[in-house]
């Protein structure tokens, strides 16, 4: 398959996940969205490495599958603080979380 196919799936994902992340309000749902948009950067990063024949991109696509992982603990864990102290989930609500 041509690497252009790969690009416009991946612009794709990547415009869904910001439309989620620009519209949505709940922190689980803008989590999800932003899975996608990195998701959809990986795809492009292991496309192109495979275009050009290497494996650097790979491996670069690798250590964003662990940032996103980090990133998702700290989210969970910020709305399990929420659900904790009965607040509502809105995300223009977690300015109340200080202190």
């Amino acid at each position: 398959m041509d690497i252009s196919w790969y690009i416009v799936l991946s612009a794709f994902i990547f415009c869904i996940g910001a439309a989620g992340v620009m519209t949505r309000r709940s922190p689980l749902v803008i989590l999800l969205c932003l899975e996608l948009m990195l998701n959809a950067g990986n795809l492009a990063l292991i496309a192109f490495a495979r275009m050009a024949g290497n494996v650097e991109g790979q491996i670069f696509a690798l250590i964003v599958m662990v940032v996103a992982a980090c990133e998702v603990v700290i989210g969970l864990g910020i709305i399990v603080a929420m659900y904790r102290r009965k607040l509502r989930i809105d995300v223009d609500d977690l300015a109340e979380l200080r202190g």
